[in-house]
């Protein structure tokens, strides 16, 4: 029975070690899997390149990251034995790096363009999806037109975006969306703008498109603030809940109309609310207020001036939006486990011979 389960873990690893010697990945999102694209952008405002980001990644500096270490596409990556893409603003057009896979993701960036639009510079989906088709255009310049089709249609496509719709855009009263739209209506408009820009998408060769839901987004310190009781937003929650469902909705009607179309829905809600809700399950002492102590409604990220908590491993925060390295190793650890579980074995598992009873 040993052997069998040695067998079994072997071959998945095989599985996986194959799978990562070819992977090419090209990322899309949002502050969440940035790593560093907006150090590039001179009047952004949504910026992490200052102490303490970076406290805890490797050589203690800063990358553009928005947490103290790692982002969860980080931690996949280095299961997957590939190295984390660099951000896009980072390379030149004639790149080798950009045949490897490339990270396109911006602080503050939405579904929506005026998302974030007090930010000044960020680059929107719309943004990232004009990006993407330059580095096609690169590729192709570099290897050909058939090559760098097959090269588009087989990488994977980690889309993790939305949150800033909601955090910086709608849940912002000042800002004209939350005046302009009903909910009902503002989430029809991201639903029917997310659906263009995934075609698009697939319009340049995009053939394996996976979507990171969103998390619970009322239970985040820059949103608990705003409960008398700093309790988890409700109301806020379920609107996340509905568009997660209307996302999955979309993804299966593409998958019937786009020929060839592999799209997936990651959803990660349960896991991250979990994590929120029983910290002390995984490791974690807190989780309704971050490391840096800066929760607030309008800001929220860990200064230079900040006082950092006293073991950063005890938080589920790192900031008022964003989670802790070792938050995102949790949550990176269950996705890659869903990610991956699928893989078969080469060759069936033997079934164990019962033992006699005596």
């Amino acid at each position: 029975m040993w052997m069998a389960l040695a067998t079994t873990i072997f071959t998945t690893m095989l599985a996986v070690a194959s799978l990562a010697a070819s992977t090419v990945t090209f990322v899309f999102g949002d502050s969440l899997t940035e790593v560093g694209n907006n150090n590039y952008l001179s009047y952004s405002l949504a910026k992490s390149n200052y102490p303490w980001y970076g406290v805890d990644y490797a050589g203690g500096r800063a990358t553009g990251r928005f947490t103290n270490g790692r982002t969860i596409g980080d931690i996949i990556s280095k299961k997957l034995g590939i190295p984390s893409p660099p951000p896009y603003l980072s390379l030149a057009q004639n790149d080798d790096a950009l045949l490897k896979g490339v990270n396109y993701a911006s602080g503050g960036a939405g579904i929506l363009n005026d998302t974030g639009l007090y930010f000044i510079q960020r680059m929107s989906f719309d943004d990232q999806i004009q990006k993407f088709n330059k580095t096609k255009e690169a590729i192709k310049a570099k290897i050909g037109a058939e090559a760098a089709a097959k090269l588009c249609s087989e990488a994977i496509y980690f889309i993790g975006i939305g949150s800033n719709d909601y955090v910086n855009n709608y849940l912002q009263p000042f800002l004209a969306d939350s005046q302009q739209y009903t909910y009902d209506e503002f989430v029809e408009l991201l639903i029917g703008t997310l659906e263009g820009q995934l075609k698009r998408l697939y319009q340049l060769g995009a053939r394996k498109m996976m979507f990171h839901g969103l998390g619970p987004l009322g239970c985040i310190p820059s949103q608990r603030v705003k409960s008398k009781k700093g309790q988890c937003l409700k109301r806020v929650n379920e609107w996340v809940l509905e568009f997660n469902s209307k996302v999955q909705k979309l993804i299966a009607s593409l998958n019937r109309q786009l020929p060839q179309a592999n799209l997936s829905f990651a959803d990660t809600y349960g896991d991250v609310y979990d994590l929120i809700q029983n910290p002390t399950a995984y490791g974690f002492k807190v989780s309704n207020t971050s490391c840096c102590n800066v929760d607030t409604s309008i800001g929220g990220l860990c200064l230079p001036n900040s006082k950092l908590c006293p073991n950063r491993k005890d938080y589920v925060f790192w900031d008022a939006f964003h989670p802790s390295d070792a938050a995102n190793e949790v949550l990176a650890d269950k996705l890659f486990s869903r990610l991956f579980s699928a893989i078969p074995p080469s060759a069936p598992t033997p079934t164990p011979t019962p033992t006699p009873s005596p």
